[in-house]
């Protein structure tokens, strides 16, 4: 099965060793990040730090030209990836015969939600999610459909994988987090990661409802929520909370612009793409779903992206709904964590990844080679080298 290990550049930049230490594991193909949100990394193997701060969403080479009088627009890295540090890495990578897909992360970035509030997602109490760009909004839009198509085709890449293409919600580790005081449920998160901005406004109006009512509704309906007195059954628990018709007109606008934008971004990068170029899409199958793993519709993702990338950490069964709309060709990728500190299980690699064919997946995902220890890279390239 086909594997490739998700990788930062500032893990390659910079120590030589990196690339030749990766194919002795086993590693022959790397998603590497072009794009990314802020976050603090260890480096456990690099010659000269132990940890990477990087401070801010940024993309991970020099942004082109056509960004200059717009807003909004990406942010140049900081000193934890200056230049074009995806291409530096990239090259080396390459010459060690490792082939070479973008990771391009979009709808998340906190310091674009810092400098224009007015592009964040508003919560029904008028509290603004910062790391979570509003995807209705026409500006908003345009720059994510730009930078995918900038951020996915770098020199020598042989395909992408978009993250985050889609709605992003309250369920996010932003700073220092602390919301895990009251137990959300998938209803809950929901009905948190609801939208009021002035274009979402719009946008229920078009679905027959009058937002202000909307939002009092939402409201009103959490109250159980913060009681700890709802019960959590998916999708039926938001139709208890809020009506069936409240939440189905939601669902229907918010369903929409998130697959428009899939729509948007795919093309975008097929038009600036060598015609062989795969594109690959971070998706999760339940649609209302929020997140790094956007919330799609299986059949219609699958008609637009060459594949999906699927989290399968804990468990694979997120793969079913993809396999049955699967066609010859069709990328099913397991995306199964290996940093054993992180709640993966490197140990267990062959099985799950049994577990996942079994299922429909055709390649794997290994999060992250970066990250990893030493000890879980060799339990992978045991499972690699003696798959199941």
């Amino acid at each position: 099965m086909r594997t490739a290990a998700f990788l930062y550049p500032w893990d390659v930049v910079g120590d030589p060793e990196a690339p030749a230490r990766l194919v002795r594991f086993g590693i022959r193909q790397v998603t590497l990040a072009a794009a990314y949100h802020s976050t603090r990394a260890l480096t456990p193997r690099h010659p000269r730090h132990r940890v990477v701060t990087a401070a801010h969403a940024s993309v991970l080479y020099p942004p082109g030209g056509q960004w200059q009088g717009r807003a909004p627009r990406p942010y140049a890295a900081g000193d934890w990836a200056r230049g074009d540090a995806y291409g530096e890495a990239a090259k080396a990578l390459q010459d060690a015969g490792i082939e070479v897909h973008s990771w391009v992360v979009l709808a998340h970035n906190s310091r674009l939600g810092g400098d224009h509030p007015a592009t964040s997602v508003v919560n029904a109490y008028g509290d603004r999610y910062p790391w979570a760009p509003c995807v209705a909004q026409p500006a908003t839009r345009a720059y994510l459909v730009d930078l995918a198509a900038e951020a996915a085709v770098r020199p020598g890449a042989r395909g992408t994988e978009l993250e985050s293409c889609g709605w992003y919600g309250l369920a996010h580790l932003h700073a220092h987090d602390k919301i895990a005081g009251v137990p959300l449920g998938e209803a809950g998160q929901y009905l948190m990661s609801l939208c009021f901005c002035s274009c979402c406004r719009e946008g229920y109006d078009g679905q027959g409802l009058d937002p202000d009512a909307l939002a009092s509704t939402v409201r009103e309906g959490l109250e159980p929520v913060w009681r700890g007195e709802a019960d959590d059954t998916g999708w039926e628990s938001v139709e208890k909370l809020i009506g069936a018709r409240q939440a189905a007109a939601t669902r229907a606008w918010r369903e929409e612009t998130a697959r428009t934008l899939q729509e948007a971004a795919i093309g975008a990068v097929r038009a600036a793409a060598p015609a062989d170029f795969q594109v690959l899409l971070h998706a999760d199958p339940v649609p209302y779903h929020c997140g790094a793993n956007a919330g799609v519709d299986p059949a219609h993702v699958l008609s637009v992206a060459d594949g999906v990338v699927v989290p399968c950490t804990g468990g694979v069964r997120a793969l079913r709904p993809f396999a049955a709309h699967a066609r010859t060709g069709t990328v099913l990728a397991a995306n199964l964590t290996v940093v054993s500190g992180m709640g993966g299980s490197p140990a267990t690699l062959a099985a799950d990844a049994a577990g996942a064919a079994e299922l429909g997946a055709t390649e794997l995902r290994l999060y992250h080679a970066g990250l990893a220890s030493d000890a879980d890279l060799a339990q992978v390239a045991e499972a690699l080298s003696h798959p199941r």
